[in-house]
């Protein structure tokens, strides 16, 4: 029998080898809040032990911490995958599916913003997987409107980043 902290860590390593992009801490923190594996401070203690050891990558993120897999990550599912039980890989799998769409937008579409001088610097990026799709920066005069435009990207990047590809080939 595996022991709980050991089992929390394969399911996010499972989780994270499964998908072709970033997962967040609050997407994973979901998860085993909703189906009550564990709780918020041994979830974060898992994460910070995978991330110490080598097992996952973080990338902060406006607010935000992503994770992925590393190669030692990947070979360590592949060795002690098989103490997840098939209901737990059941539930991961489900939920992966289910929630993908919804999922990958939130890993692939993000922005942050930092003073800069007097001014604001705000960076917009699409990403799919590793792979950066588009990004942009744009100087401001206020944090309010910094944070304005980081709201405002997850909902318009998709229009956003069809009209610069289309006035690009024109």
């Amino acid at each position: 029998m595996t022991e709980p902290m050991t089992l929390y860590k394969l399911m996010v390593l499972y989780m994270l080898n499964q998908v072709q992009f970033p997962l967040t801490n609050s997407q994973m923190l979901g998860f085993f809040l909703d189906h009550e594996y564990t709780d918020y401070f041994t979830f974060q203690q898992a994460i910070s032990e995978l991330v110490d050891t080598g097992l996952i990558l973080s990338e902060s993120l406006h607010n935000s911490s992503h994770y992925t897999i590393t190669e030692a990550g990947e070979e360590t599912i592949s060795y002690f995958g098989s103490n997840i039980s098939q209901a737990i890989i059941d539930e991961i799998d489900t939920f992966l599916r289910e929630n993908q769409v919804k999922l990958r937008n939130e890993s692939g579409i993000t922005s942050e913003y930092y003073k800069s001088g007097k001014e604001y610097m705000v960076r917009c990026q699409v990403k799919e997987g590793r792979n950066l799709l588009f990004a942009m920066e744009i100087s401001v005069p206020s944090r309010e409107q910094a944070i304005a435009i980081c709201n405002n990207w997850s909902k318009n990047s998709q229009d956003i980043y069809s009209f610069a590809v289309k006035s690009l080939f024109k």
